[in-house]
């Protein structure tokens, strides 16, 4: 018998991601505190920290410098995205063999809808315990994850962050809004850093106080729609997701030591700018500006943009690089973080060639060969010359809401 709960969402968070699958390949590492960087050095940040971490007050964006000063026992290990990426592949089958998963929404996060015929408590709990079951079956001990389940989707989330690590905890409608009291501000999905303050500057100081807020309060304090949804979320309404545009396409990476000189830090950007051309090839899509950002140790930065008719051309947008990288006004100072960013995006069936340029499409066919060869052979089988001194930094970074596809992507 199905109960009355309302129960429609199942929400997956591996807990503490990137540390715990280091933990699970390295068994060597599994019970000691572990923090994942992205370059081996100290001025480079921690992108996970392991539990045993967490408890001397590592966390992410903790400094390395910082956190072995928290933790003098923590072992610092190199990010292994390709490694991240897999993994994550297999704990979607390893998911699969017990629910379908609706979507992936990061390398540490995924959901499921749960069938009519699936929402009695118990079944729920078969679910969530062949999930926990499998994973440890397939990995280890090292890598586990937290279970959410709540009439809406936003809820499971809550509900997974609630009784970290390797948790499973239920939001039932009639509990709510009460069983949310015991969250900070900071743990409610959409409250930032920025928008705490707002809700601050606004009288709500807890999430008790969120909760009883009104629509309207709550429309004022996010300045537009984003406040009714989580009004809305807070009383379990299955609220629809707003549709998603893709604005940009960019890649960002921090130095390390032996790139932080301009002549090998102009390499790793030739890399990124290409990285962003292959993906905004894949997503059949055109861009028509350019930022290069560029932050040094002395905490200055450099923006600049540039604007040009749609294209997604290699070459074109190497050439482009190269005179922006000379128009930097301090050109020998060391590097610690470059970034480009290509947006004024349009689909390409969407674009409407110039009367006045030429169309170029053994250029189109170029690109075309490339990626298509690199996809077979392999990321640094074929690549442009300005890329060169590049080639063995291999740290790609997996942002939060992009997977990087490893058959298609070029890194």
């Amino acid at each position: 018998m199905i109960d009355s709960e309302n129960f429609n969402a199942l929400f997956i968070d591996f807990d503490s991601y990137f540390a715990s699958v280091e933990q699970h390949y390295q068994p060597e590492l599994r019970g000691r505190p572990v923090g994942v960087a992205p370059v081996m050095a100290e001025s480079s940040c921690c992108i996970a920290a392991s539990y045993e971490a967490k408890l001397f007050g590592v966390k992410t964006g903790t400094r390395v410098a910082e956190a072995r000063v928290l933790c003098p026992d923590i072992q610092i290990i190199p990010a292994r995205p390709e490694l991240y990426i897999r993994t994550n592949k297999a704990i979607v089958d390893v998911v699969e063999q017990a629910i379908h998963v609706e979507e992936v929404l990061s390398i540490d996060e995924m959901w499921a809808w749960l069938p009519k015929n699936w929402r009695s408590k118990q079944k729920i709990e078969e679910v969530a315990a062949t999930i926990k079951q499998g994973m440890l079956e397939r990995f280890s001990p090292a890598l586990t994850c937290s279970i959410g389940v709540a009439p809406n989707r936003w809820l499971a989330k809550m509900a997974s962050k609630m009784r970290k690590p390797n948790g499973f905890f239920m939001i039932r409608e009639k509990d709510l809004p009460h069983v949310l009291h015991e969250m900070e501000l900071s743990d409610i999905h959409g409250v930032g850093s920025s928008m705490k303050l707002r809700l601050h500057a606004s009288g709500i100081h807890t999430v008790e106080q969120l909760c009883a807020a009104s629509r309207q309060e709550l429309h004022t304090a996010w300045g537009g729609i984003q406040g009714d949804r989580l009004y809305l979320h807070l009383r379990g309404h299955d609220v629809p997701e707003l549709p998603t545009e893709k604005r940009t396409i960019g890649h960002s990476h921090i130095l390390p030591p032996d790139k932080r000189r301009p002549v090998k830090a102009e390499s790793v950007l030739h890399k990124l700018t290409q990285k962003a051309g292959t993906r905004l090839r894949s997503y059949n899509m055109l861009a028509s500006a350019l930022v290069v950002h560029i932050s040094y140790f002395n905490s200055d930065n450099w923006v600049q943009e540039v604007h040009f008719d749609h294209t997604s051309d290699g070459l074109f947008l190497a050439k482009t690089i190269a005179k922006l990288w000379r128009l930097r006004p301090t050109p020998n100072e060391p590097i610690k973080k470059l970034g480009v960013t290509l947006h004024k995006l349009l689909e390409k069936n969407n674009y409407t060639p110039s009367l006045f340029t030429p169309p170029q499409r053994n250029r189109e066919q170029l690109n075309l060969a490339i990626d298509s060869l690199q996809k077979r052979f392999g990321k640094n089988s074929l690549h442009l010359g300005c890329d060169h001194d590049a080639l063995d930094n291999d740290n790609m970074r997996i942002a939060f809401t992009h997977i990087p596809d490893l058959d298609t992507e070029n890194y």
